[in-house]
């Protein structure tokens, strides 16, 4: 999988609206600027997308894994349950209130907007499961919070007289166009400490998926684990909200996948392996987003949509399968 992702590093950098050979894209990675277009468009505007979109979708990869463990079920999601369009419809209001009043919304404010947003989102899927004990039913109840979100958000910046304000638009529909040095690093900050800390959670977290009797009998405290996973997954996809707008069904089919291919469902196993696994699904919509129709550019969640949709819905045909031969 690490080689899988080198790859497809070295081949977003080469490619592009503006092509670049093998021997001059190397030679601009040892500090060539002698062609100095061609170094401005690696290290100003390819390298910081590609890190960023490496660090992105191993949280939303991640934030996925931890919701299937809070909820004991493959297809739970922060897309999914609509966590991630709380988030851009917080995040939108929120730009849209300072915008219009002069004040330049940083990073980290993004960042905080959006955590905001995952939890009113989380708060009202969680309410929702006090209530319906079927999980398909729930599924279709976060799905219809999301479109509620994203029919606001939709509505407010359509109306929105500001013209910087009215370029949310293609940010509400998932990019990493945009990224740059500064905005790398406060991602790498956030998601590799919340990352490390789900890690470090891995043995309650094995415990706990084999019941909440088992992990109270190995001297897990479920109430403190289940409001943390809550907390971790939440900033963790509020972080790719803030940054890169909504991304749909990394969260949910990238864990099923690692899980299928790896055969267990060892959170020590599977934390790395879904990161690395959500970097590397990614990466490769993001080069098609950008590169197939070049130089326009699509947004990555149309193209993450056509490749995992056929996962999510071949995960629920097998769940469903499951149900009827028992």
């Amino acid at each position: 999988m690490i080689c899988v992702l080198i790859f497809l590093f070295l081949w977003n950098l080469a490619t592009g609206s503006v092509s670049i050979s093998f021997s001059k894209f190397l030679s601009i990675l040892f500090g060539d600027d002698s062609e100095l277009t061609h170094y401005r468009v690696i290290w100003n505007i390819r390298l910081p997308r590609i890190l960023s979109a490496i660090l992105l979708g191993g949280a939303l990869s991640v934030s996925g894994f931890l919701l299937q463990t809070f909820f004991g079920n493959p297809i739970a999601g922060p897309y999914v349950l609509g966590i991630s369009s709380g988030a851009k419809l917080v995040v939108a209001l929120t730009m849209i209130f300072l915008l219009g009043r002069g004040v330049v919304v940083s990073a980290f404010g993004m960042v905080v907007a959006a955590f905001f947003g995952s939890m009113i989102s989380m708060g009202i899927v969680l309410v929702l499961s006090s209530k319906v004990r079927n999980m398909s039913v729930l599924v279709v109840c976060g799905i219809m919070v999301g479109y509620i979100c994203s029919a606001i958000t939709d509505f407010v910046v359509t109306f929105a007289s500001d013209s910087n304000i009215v370029n949310l638009h293609n940010w509400s529909l998932g990019s990493f166009s945009g990224m740059n040095w500064s905005d790398v690093r406060i991602i790498t900050i956030i998601v590799v400490s919340v990352s490390l800390l789900a890690f470090f959670l891995s043995k309650p977290m094995a415990a706990y998926q084999l019941g909440e009797n088992y992990a109270r009998n190995m001297g897990v405290n479920i109430k403190i684990l289940r409001v943390v996973l809550i907390l971790l997954s939440s900033l963790l996809s509020a972080c790719v909200t803030a940054f890169a707008g909504p991304v749909s069904f990394v969260g949910i089919a990238v864990p099923h996948l690692v899980k299928t291919s790896f055969g267990t469902s060892k959170p020590l196993v599977l934390i790395p392996g879904c990161f690395i696994g959500g970097a590397i699904v990614t990466v490769l919509c993001d080069g098609i987003a950008r590169s197939v129709f070049a130089p326009t550019e699509i947004s990555i969640s149309s193209v993450t949509a056509v490749l995992l949709v056929p996962v999510v819905v071949y995960m629920m045909l097998k769940k469903h399968g499951r149900r009827a031969d028992a």
